[in-house]
């Protein structure tokens, strides 16, 4: 009885915290198409960087995305074709034709390197010899529409930011996404809130890797891609690196989506192991605490409702309705029934079984694992 009490009161109170003190994360007040920047006064030039490997099949829409931005500036795109075995290469180059893009071969990927920082390196490289303003460093399974790179631009020279990064809109077509998908954004902003990730005054950091248009004289100061080079979660890495230099801003929007479809449980799992592991720094002792704070977090609250004893059993009740009511913004914002928020016990006890997965991933050297590659490998030398 005392048992149930004392873990149906932590499960209630860290809701309570989540929902007061934790930058109200869960309104998503901070989306880019919301308190919209004055046009710039002039537009300097931008340089898009896009490494890519083996993304043949969505490879010609991302950069023509790219191609179709109605840019004021200069505006030129470089792809980073990295090592790919699909003809990536010869698609993106034959999108449009256009004279705005190159496409560059990667070179071999060196030790300490994450195969994308490698790739995102060269083009950055490539990039700044026309010493642009701005680096706008975007995924290749990202299509953004015309207007995104007006708006980028427009807030950074408002904000006079270092870094503006967009949480591109991810697919929810399947059962499996629409599962997963939102809650993966939704603990992403409990994580690194986005408000408080833009306020200056707070150590707080991170960057959404579909979507970075970073100033390039910054990031030349912070070290350059290569000071990131072994990071599995390089997006956050670099948001921190960049806000030692100046003010970030992070936000969701709908003017970039993710190309890339997730069909099954199986291919979420996946993409969520590759980093897992890596955020809680390798360690197994953050790792049991994760486990630890996930059960009580998501687990009790189901549990306490249908078996516990007395007051246990409204403590249960009262935090698994704050966490519903907490998950009703982004299901709004993805348009989707609200009743996917009874269940977020449920995807709470997905997203636990990934993370035990991500930390057995490593401890079986296949850490990080993306195109073939262990990326964590390539962390730890």
């Amino acid at each position: 009885m005392i048992a149930a009490l004392v873990i149906g009161g932590i499960s209630l109170a860290a809701w309570v915290y989540l929902l007061l003190f934790r930058g109200f994360f869960w309104l998503m007040r901070e989306r880019d198409d919301l308190d919209l920047p004055p046009a710039a006064a002039a537009w300097p030039a931008v340089v898009a960087v896009v490494p890519a490997r083996n993304e043949a099949e969505v490879i010609a829409r991302s950069v023509g995305s790219l191609l179709s931005q109605q840019y004021p500036g200069d505006f030129k795109v470089v792809l980073v074709d990295d090592n790919s075995e699909d003809g990536t290469a010869a698609v993106a180059g034959g999108a449009d034709a256009d004279v705005r893009l190159t496409v560059i071969s990667g070179r071999p990927l060196p030790k300490g390197w994450t195969g994308k920082l490698w790739a995102v390196s060269q083009g950055v490289e490539a990039g700044s010899a026309s010493a642009p303003t701005y680096l706008w460093i975007t995924d290749a399974d990202i299509a953004h529409a015309p207007e995104t790179l007006r708006r980028l631009v427009a807030r950074a020279e408002a904000g006079k930011l270092t870094l503006v990064s967009l949480m591109a809109r991810l697919q929810t077509g399947t059962w499996a996404e629409r599962l997963l998908i939102p809650a993966f954004v939704f603990f992403f902003d409990m994580l690194f809130p986005f408000g408080l990730v833009n306020d200056p005054r707070r150590t707080i950091a991170a960057a959404a890797g579909g979507c970075m248009l970073v100033r390039r004289e910054a990031l030349e100061a912070a070290g350059g891609i290569a000071s990131i080079r072994g990071e599995i979660i390089d997006d956050c890495a670099l948001g921190a690196r960049l806000k030692a230099q100046g003010p970030i801003w992070l936000g969701l929007t709908r003017t970039s989506v993710s190309l890339r479809p997730y069909g099954s449980l199986g291919d979420i799992g996946r993409m969520v192991s590759r980093s897992a592991y890596a955020q809680l720094g390798y360690s197994p002792w953050l790792l049991a605490g994760t486990l630890a704070g996930m059960a009580l977090v998501y687990l009790a609250a189901p549990v306490l409702t249908a078996f516990g004893p007395g007051l246990s059993r409204w403590l249960g009740l009262g935090a698994w309705a704050l966490m519903t009511a907490a998950f009703q913004p982004m299901l709004r914002y993805y348009r989707l029934s609200p009743l996917w928020g009874v269940v977020l016990p449920l995807i709470g006890a997905l997203y636990t079984v990934f993370t035990l997965r991500s930390a057995i991933d490593v401890w079986r050297g296949r850490g990080g694992m993306w195109k073939g590659r262990s990326q964590a490998l390539a962390a730890s030398s």
